[in-house]
C-alpha cells in the first residue's frame, strides 16, 4: 500500500513543515472559523479522516460539523460566504442546520427538499404529491357540492315567455309585429305515444335510462369553443330542455357549466315523465310553432294526442331543424325530411318501439297541410320579414330562426315604404294588362316575377317584390330565389372581365393580357366555331368544334363589342369568354357580389351567356357596382338589433370597396346606355333619365331578365313560369299572347313604371363620362381592311332590314393565324346548297332564343361570300340608308362575309 492511502495511527497528528509549506489562500488569511487549505506535506502525511474525506484531499472541515459520507462538499461560494459570516450558520445547509453543530428548525413544508442536490431538489416527493392532490380533489368535490347543493331549477312555466318582434322601416316607423303565439302547453297523457317514442328514437335513445348528460358530447362541444370550431348542440333530451327552458342560446363555456349542474340537478329531482313533457312543450317545430300541441296543428291539423305514426315521425324529424326539414319550404328541404323521416321509422323499429308491420304501413311520406300565415303578414310584409330574419342569423350564428321566432327582438331595416309598394303596384299594374288566365288558361298559370331594388355604393336593399303573398298561398321569397338563370344579363360581367385583366390572346411589352375597350370586334355570325385562347378549336361534348347559336340564323361578321351588348349577340361574348378565361370571369362575378354557390361551371362555354342563377337581390347588387364607379358594398337589409332593450353588436353598415377601376364601371355602363337607348332595352327610354341596363332571356325561354340603373338606384326585374308541384321550370312561349318573352319586353316595363315612381323626388343625374380604357383588339381572323365599327352615337340606328345597292367589297385574305376554309362549305366564292346543320344551344340570349331559318353556309375564321352577293353597307359621311328596326335582322339572300362592314 502506497504511503498516500495507509492509515496514520494518529488521526488527528501530523505536523505542518517548517516554512509554512502550506497552500496559499487566494484571498488573503482567512477568517477566524473559515476554512483553510492544509499544506501538501501535510496532506501528504495524513491517512486518517484529517487526510483524506469526501469533502476532498487537503480541505479542512469547518467547525462544528460532523464528518460523513453523505456531508456534501462546500462550494468555494459557501466557504466565502462563511469566511465573512465569520463562520456562524455555516455548512451546506445554512441556517437549517443550525449553530454549534445543533439542529436546526423543521420547516412545515420541506420545498425545496433538504438534503437534495440538483434538480432533485425541486422534484416534489411522493407524500407531497399524494397531499396536492388531494387538495386539489377535496376542494373540487366540495366545490361541486356546494354549487349542486346551491342550483335551482325554476319552473320552466315562468322562464317561458313569449314576446313579440317588431321591425321598422328604413325611417323607423314600424313596419309589423310578429310574435311567438303558437304555443299551447299539453301533459303527457294528451301526446300521443307514437310521437313519444319517435322522439326518443330520433334524438335519444337511451332517455329512459341515462344519466342526462353525455359526457363526451360536452367535452366535445367545450373543446369547439376552445378552439373556434363548430359549436354543437346538447346531445340528450334532458340537455336540451335545460337548453330550450332554463338557458340562453348562446355557445359559451360558463352556459355549458351551467347546463351541466341544472341537467345533474333536473335528472336527480325530476322524472324522466316531467323531463320529456318538457322537451316536447318547448321544442321548436318551425312554422312559428314551439310545442308538439301547436306542431301537430300547424303541420297536420290535429291534436298532439291523435298523432299516428306515420306523422310522428315527420315531427320528430323537424326537430334537427326545421329551416332545413320543413317539407313545404323548398324540394330539397321535402328530399331531406322524407329521408329522416325514413331513417326514425326504421330506430323504432330496432328500439321496438313499433313493429315492422306498423312500419310497412307508412309507405306514402305524410305531406303537411298548406300553412295558415297570420294576417299582418300578407302583402310583400312576409317577404321582407324574411328578408332581415335571413339577414340576422347569417350575420350572427348564435342568432338561430328559432330564437327569432321566440320572440323579443326590435330589427330595423333598410326598406323603404313607399317603394315597396311602388314596385308591387308595377308588378300588379303589368300582370294584369299582359296575364289573361280566362283566354290563355296554360300559357298564363304559375308566371313568377322577383324584384329588388338597391343603393349603388351602399347596398342598402330598399324595396323587394318577394310574390303574389302568403295569402295567396305564395311562400317563397322570389327577391332571394335561385335556380333562375339570369341570361344574358351576365354578359356586361365579361366584358368588365375583358377591360380589367385583359385578353389571354395578346400580351402587352411586359408579357401581360391586353387590356381591350368596347370597340374591339368579334364574330357574330350564327354557328360560328369558337376558338380557346390559344387558337385551337373549342370541342363540344359530341367529339366535334363548338358551334355557338344565336338568337336567330344570320351572318353579320364582325361587330365591336359595343354593337353585341346592344343587339345581345350570343356567339360574340362565347369567343370572349374563351378568350379572358373562364375562371377571370368567375372571380368576377365574386367581386361584383355575386354568390360562389349561385356560379356554375367557368369551364363550360355557355358560362358568359349567364346559366347560372343568382338571386334577383344580388343581380341589382352586382350591377349597383357598375353605377357606383366600381366601388361595390355587399346587400343588407337590417341596420340594427336590438334585444331587451340592447343593441347587438356586428350590425354596422358593409365596408364599401373598389372593386374594379372606375374607368372600367363606367366604360360599362357606357355601353349599358347604349343597350337602354338603342338596343333591347329601348322601353326604359320611357323613363325619362339616363338609365343604363341589360336584357336577358335563357334557353327554351325559361325565364326574362331585366337589370338597369341611374346613378341613384338599381333594380332587376325577373320573370320565369314554374310549377308549383312538380318544381319544373316552364317555358314563356305563348305567355301574355305572345310567341315569346323577352327581357326587353315585361321585365323592363316593370322597371320603367317603378323606377318612374321610385325616383319622382330625385334630380335627373348623368352617369360619370368614361376615360379612355384599353386598346381596340379583334378577335383573330378580323379582316383589316373592315368599316371602322361605328361610336355610341354612330349605333343609334340599327343596320338595314334589306340590303341597298352596294359594291360587294374586295375579299381581303385571311391573317396567317387564321385556318384554312373548307371547300364548298365556307371558302370565298363558293355557296354549298343549304343541309341540316347540328346547332349548339346557349345558356342565354338577350332577345331570346328563337331559332329562324337555315344558313346559307357555315362560316370559318374567313365566312363564305358569293362574288355577286350584295351586303347591307353603311356609308362612312351619310351614314344608314334605313331606318332603325326593333333589332337587325340578316338577309339570307345577301350572308355577310368576314369583310361586311359591321351592322
Amino acid at each position: 500500500m502506497s504511503e498516500r492511502r495507509r492509515r496514520s495511527p494518529n488521526p488527528g497528528g501530523g505536523e505542518q513543515p517548517p516554512g509554512g509549506g502550506g497552500r496559499p489562500y487566494a484571498y488573503g488569511t482567512p477568517a477566524e472559523g473559515a476554512p483553510s487549505y492544509d499544506g501538501p506535506g501535510e496532506a501528504r502525511g495524513r491517512t486518517g479522516p484529517e487526510g483524506l474525506r469526501s469533502e476532498g484531499i487537503g480541505r479542512r472541515r469547518p467547525p462544528g460539523t460532523r464528518e460523513t459520507a453523505q456531508q456534501p462538499r462546500m462550494t468555494r461560494a459557501e466557504m466565502r460566504k462563511a469566511a465573512q459570516k465569520g463562520g456562524k450558520g455555516g455548512g451546506p445547509s445554512g441556517p437549517q442546520a443550525g449553530q454549534g453543530g445543533k439542529p436546526g428548525k423543521k420547516r412545515f413544508i420541506d420545498y425545496p427538499r433538504f438534503g437534495k442536490t440538483g434538480v432533485r431538489r425541486w422534484l416534489p416527493s411522493w407524500k407531497q404529491l399524494l397531499t396536492m392532490f388531494l387538495l386539489v380533489f377535496g376542494s373540487g368535490v366540495a366545490t361541486i357540492g356546494v354549487v349542486y347543493a346551491t342550483t335551482k331549477v325554476p319552473n320552466p312555466h315562468d322562464l317561458i315567455k313569449d314576446q313579440n318582434n317588431i321591425y321598422y322601416w328604413a325611417d323607423g316607423s314600424e313596419m309589423t309585429r310578429k310574435g311567438e303565439t303558437n304555443r299551447q302547453i299539453v301533459e303527457l297523457p294528451d301526446i300521443s305515444m307514437n310521437a313519444q317514442n319517435a322522439v326518443i328514437a330520433a334524438e335519444n335513445e337511451s332517455f329512459r335510462s341515462d344519466s342526462g348528460v353525455d359526457p363526451k358530447g360536452m367535452l366535445r362541444a367545450v373543446y369547439n369553443m376552445a378552439t373556434g370550431g363548430e359549436t354543437q348542440g346538447a346531445s340528450t333530451i334532458t340537455q336540451q330542455y335545460v337548453k330550450n327552458a332554463y338557458l340562453s342560446q348562446e355557445q359559451t363555456l360558463s352556459r355549458k357549466v351551467d347546463e351541466f349542474f341544472i341537467t345533474l340537478k333536473l335528472n336527480q329531482d325530476k322524472s324522466k315523465e316531467f323531463i320529456l313533457t318538457g322537451y316536447l312543450n318547448t321544442s321548436w317545430f318551425g312554422r312559428g310553432a314551439t310545442g308538439i300541441q301547436a306542431a301537430s296543428q300547424a303541420y297536420y291539423g290535429v291534436d298532439a294526442k291523435n298523432l299516428d305514426v306515420c306523422q310522428s315521425a315527420m315531427l320528430a324529424g323537424l326537430l334537427k331543424g326545421a329551416a332545413l326539414y320543413d317539407p313545404s319550404l323548398s324540394p330539397a328541404n321535402e328530399q331531406r325530411a322524407e329521408g329522416r323521416w325514413k331513417w326514425i321509422l326504421d330506430r323504432m323499429v330496432i328500439t321496438k318501439a313499433i313493429t315492422q308491420e306498423e312500419r310497412n304501413k307508412c309507405a306514402a311520406f305524410p305531406k303537411p297541410i298548406d300553412r295558415k300565415p297570420p294576417a299582418n303578414m300578407n302583402g310583400e310584409i312576409s317577404y321582407l320579414v324574411d328578408t332581415a330574419n335571413k339577414f340576422v342569423t347569417t350575420k350572427d350564428p348564435t342568432i338561430t330562426q328559432a330564437a327569432i321566432d321566440r320572440g323579443g327582438f326590435k330589427i330595423y331595416t333598410t326598406f323603404e315604404k313607399d317603394k315597396v309598394d311602388a314596385l308591387k303596384k308595377a308588378v300588379d299594374d303589368v300582370k294584369g294588362e299582359t296575364l289573361n288566365l280566362t283566354k290563355r288558361p296554360e300559357q298564363d298559370n304559375f308566371v313568377q316575377f322577383g324584384a329588388a331594388s338597391v343603393k349603388p355604393g351602399d347596398g342598402a336593399i330598399v324595396a323587394i317584390y318577394g310574390g303574389d303573398g302568403v295569402e295567396n298561398k305564395h311562400f317563397d321569397n322570389n327577391a332571394d330565389s335561385k335556380g333562375v338563370q339570369v341570361g344574358s344579363t351576365f354578359k356586361p360581367i365579361v366584358l368588365a372581365t375583358a377591360m380589367q385583366n385583359g385578353v389571354l390572346t395578346q400580351t402587352d411589352d411586359q408579357g401581360r393580357p391586353k387590356r381591350i375597350n368596347a370597340e374591339s370586334r368579334y364574330l357574330s355570325d350564327d354557328l360560328a366555331e369558337i376558338r380557346k385562347s390559344d387558337g385551337s378549336l373549342l370541342i363540344g361534348d359530341d367529339g366535334k368544334p363548338y358551334r355557338q347559336k344565336n338568337e336567330d340564323a344570320g351572318k353579320r361578321g364582325y361587330v365591336s363589342l359595343r354593337q353585341a351588348m346592344q343587339w345581345s349577340y350570343n356567339v360574340p361574348f362565347v369567343q370572349l369568354g374563351q378568350d379572358v378565361g373562364g375562371q377571370n370571369v368567375f372571380d368576377m362575378a365574386q367581386k361584383l357580389g355575386l354568390k360562389k354557390e349561385s356560379l356554375t361551371d367557368p369551364k363550360t362555354a355557355t358560362f358568359p351567356l349567364g346559366t347560372s342563377s343568382p338571386s334577383a337581390i344580388r343581380m341589382a347588387s352586382a350591377y349597383s357596382t357598375f353605377a357606383a364607379s366600381g366601388k361595390q358594398a355587399d346587400p343588407y337589409s337590417v341596420t340594427k338589433v336590438e334585444v331587451s332593450g340592447k343593441e347587438l353588436p356586428g350590425f354596422t353598415k358593409p365596408a364599401v370597396k373598389q372593386a374594379i377601376d372606375a374607368a372600367v364601371a363606367d366604360n360599362v355602363t357606357d355601353v349599358l346606355v347604349n343597350v337602354a337607348k338603342n338596343g333591347t332595352g329601348m322601353k326604359s327610354n320611357a323613363l325619362g333619365r339616363p338609365v343604363a341596363g341589360k336584357t336577358g332571356t335563357t334557353d327554351k325561354n325559361h325565364s326574362a331578365w331585366w337589370v338597369g340603373y341611374t346613378p341613384q338606384l338599381a333594380t332587376s326585374v325577373a320573370m320565369w313560369r314554374e310549377d308549383p308541384t312538380a318544381h319544373v321550370q316552364l317555358s314563356l312561349n305563348g305567355t301574355g299572347g305572345k310567341d315569346s318573352v323577352h327581357g326587353g319586353d315585361v321585365p323592363t316595363d316593370i322597371f320603367t313604371r317603378y323606377m318612374k315612381a321610385a325616383l319622382a323626388n330625385e334630380p335627373k343625374v348623368s352617369f360619370p363620362a368614361p376615360e379612355p380604357i384599353g386598346s381596340q383588339l379583334d378577335s383573330s381572323g378580323a379582316p383589316s381592311t373592315a368599316v371602322p365599327s361605328m361610336s355610341a352615337s354612330a349605333t343609334e340606328t340599327a343596320p338595314p332590314t334589306t340590303a341597298p345597292e352596294t359594291v360587294a367589297p374586295p375579299v381581303t385574305q385571311p391573317s396567317p393565324s387564321a385556318p384554312s376554309c373548307v371547300v364548298g362549305v365556307d371558302c370565298p366564292g363558293t355557296v354549298p346548297t343549304p343541309t341540316p346543320t347540328r346547332t349548339q344551344p346557349g345558356g342565354g340570349n338577350g332577345g331570346g332564343n328563337g331559332g329562324g331559318g337555315q344558313p346559307t353556309c357555315l362560316l370559318g375564321p374567313i365566312g363564305c361570300q358569293s362574288p355577286s352577293a350584295t351586303t347591307p353597307t353603311q356609308s362612312p359621311t351619310t351614314g344608314p340608308t334605313t331606318t332603325k328596326p326593333p333589332k337587325p335582322s340578316a338577309s339570307s339572300s345577301s350572308p355577310t362575309g368576314s369583310q361586311a362592314p359591321a351592322p
